[in-house]
């Protein structure tokens, strides 16, 4: 019986939980005595999935498709139907919610749901297990559901989810933007869920356990009045020690949420701030709406009035920018001080209006998942290569946490050069990785901390003592490492042409200027 309606879907990794299916599982009131979860991730042989699955014989797979794994679950839904023909496969997601009828998994499967399925697929199953009768149309669509009888999830987050899986939760539904780029624009308005029966979940989380929260509302800081009610109710909380994720409106941070969130410890908070572009005009091309005054302002108080970890986006890619705009927003945006900038890629989202810039800027998308831009208008494939290798070294050095004062020194040497430019500095040794690993994925910790000894020593002619113990600094901050060789002392190699005693009795700081000028003359 509990095998009867099997929920599925395939996670990035194993510490991503899925919202989704706890909330089909939720909402199917007395078949849940039917069904069972079932989580997997992209890294599993489909094939060892759909024998998993198969052995269960289960009359209904409800299966998630998510722009991360359509290629999988295209090929787990091909194998299904192929085994076993008779099992009915339905599916539902963000990716097949829009442009269904051209997708090969949605033809391949028995029906799709388009978009919110909370009440949707219990209808399906409850009439299907109740007369054996199946939908006529396989592409079914929503009628959206009234939030606040959406019955809730949080129960259903196992004690394995609570200790080891990042834990989703979400206060509110839809978006009030309009930004082309995110399927949130199609959305009508913004709806709330009922705020006394939520904090009531986030309590019976905590009695159990739970201690990191990511809330997924689109713009969490929207209404003040909510925003400052769980605020103020983690804070009565938070020597639990917990740890917050939100999404922020970046120019909306009214007083009384600037007062609450500065007694918040540091670290406790995290404020995912979409910026995307600085170029206001393709910010308004794209119907992007930033108050740019009020996000420095917010910035700067972010920065030097609170322990709060920022973590900025911007888009590569949009139309209308080239990379000279797109590299003037970074710079701005570093200034800013926030804690991560995460460069991303801009990708085709099924249904997202951005389509309608395809012919006037010339957007040539990718036809495989995740999607990517391939080249612009303004942007050609090879710049786009160049920017996709930045982003990951970005990643890789800044973000990453490993490298602080590496990424420093480079921001630093920016702020020396005749045309100052953080990105530009980055940009070129971004370029010097490039040349230097044959890809940008799978280099490890030690090859990493190799090549930006290189690149100090040979490209930027640092000293090697200053370059050794600077990278020594990054290494060694966790206070759990060993040193590697590349940073253990080795003689110093004499400069090219001079003779071995002219280098005895030399102050340091002499030597280093004669390595500086015999290494720019040579």
């Amino acid at each position: 019986m509990k095998n009867d309606i099997l929920l599925v879907t395939l996670n990035s990794t194993y510490q991503h939980s899925s919202f989704g299916l706890r909330y089909l599982y939720a909402n199917l009131k007395e078949l849940q005595e039917r069904a069972s979860i079932m989580e997997f991730t992209t890294a599993k042989d489909p094939r060892d999935i759909a024998e998993q699955l198969l052995k269960l014989n289960p009359k209904i797979i409800g299966l998630g498709v998510y722009i991360w794994n359509a290629n999988e679950s295209y090929e787990l839904v091909s194998l299904i139907k192929r085994i076993s023909p008779q099992t009915i496969v339905v599916l539902g997601g963000p990716e097949v919610t829009h442009e269904t009828e051209t997708q090969p998994i949605c033809q391949t499967a028995d029906f799709t749901f388009k978009g919110e399925a909370d009440f949707m697929f219990y209808d399906f199953c409850q009439k299907y297990f109740a007369t054996g009768e199946l939908p006529k149309e396989k592409y079914i669509k929503n009628i959206l559901p009234e939030i606040k009888n959406i019955a809730s999830p949080y129960e259903f987050y196992t004690d394995e989810d609570i200790k080891n899986r990042v834990l989703y939760v979400e206060v509110s539904r839809g978006c009030p933007y309009r930004c082309e780029y995110c399927l949130s624009s199609l959305d009508k308005s913004v709806r709330n869920f009922d705020i006394t029966q939520f904090l009531a979940d986030m309590q019976t989380l905590l009695d159990r356990g739970a201690r990191q929260f990511k809330f997924i509302d689109r713009t969490f800081n929207l209404s003040p009045t909510i925003c400052t009610q769980i605020l103020n109710f983690f804070l009565e909380r938070i020597e639990l020690g917990l740890f917050l994720h939100f999404e922020m409106v970046p120019d909306r941070l009214p007083t009384e949420i600037r007062e609450l969130i500065q007694k918040f410890p540091r670290g406790s908070l995290q404020f995912e701030i979409g910026i995307q572009t600085w170029n206001v005009d393709v910010a308004k091309l794209v119907s992007r709406r930033n108050d740019l005054v009020k996000v420095k302002e917010n910035f700067k108080f972010l920065a030097e009035e609170t322990g709060i970890h920022s973590h900025a986006d911007l888009i590569v890619g949009l139309p209308g920018e080239d990379i000279n705009s797109f590299a003037k927003g970074f710079d701005i945006l570093a200034d800013l001080r926030p804690d991560e900038i995460q460069v991303g890629i801009l990708k085709r989202l099924k249904g997202a209006p951005i389509s309608r810039h395809d012919k006037e800027w010339e957007m040539v998308y990718s036809e495989h998942p995740p999607f990517q831009i391939l080249r612009t208008k303004m942007m050609d494939f090879q710049t786009m290569q160049k920017m996709t290798r930045f982003a990951k070294y970005w990643d890789l050095f800044a973000n990453s946490g490993n490298f602080k004062n590496f990424t420093a020194a480079i921001k630093s040497r920016s702020e020396l050069a005749e045309h100052k430019s953080f990105f530009w500095e980055f940009f070129a040794f971004s370029e010097f990785m490039s040349a230097r690993h044959a890809q940008s994925f799978g280099i490890s910790l030690i090859n990493l901390v190799e090549s930006a000894l290189v690149y100090l020593t040979q490209e930027l002619h640092w000293p090697h003592e200053e370059a050794r113990q600077l990278l020594i600094s990054d290494y060694m901050a966790p206070g759990t490492r060993e040193l590697p060789k590349v940073l253990k002392v080795y003689p110093e190699p004499k400069p090219k042409g001079m003779p071995v005693d002219m280098r005895v009795n030399v102050p340091k700081r002499q030597q280093r200027h004669l390595v500086k000028s015999e290494s720019q003359s040579s």
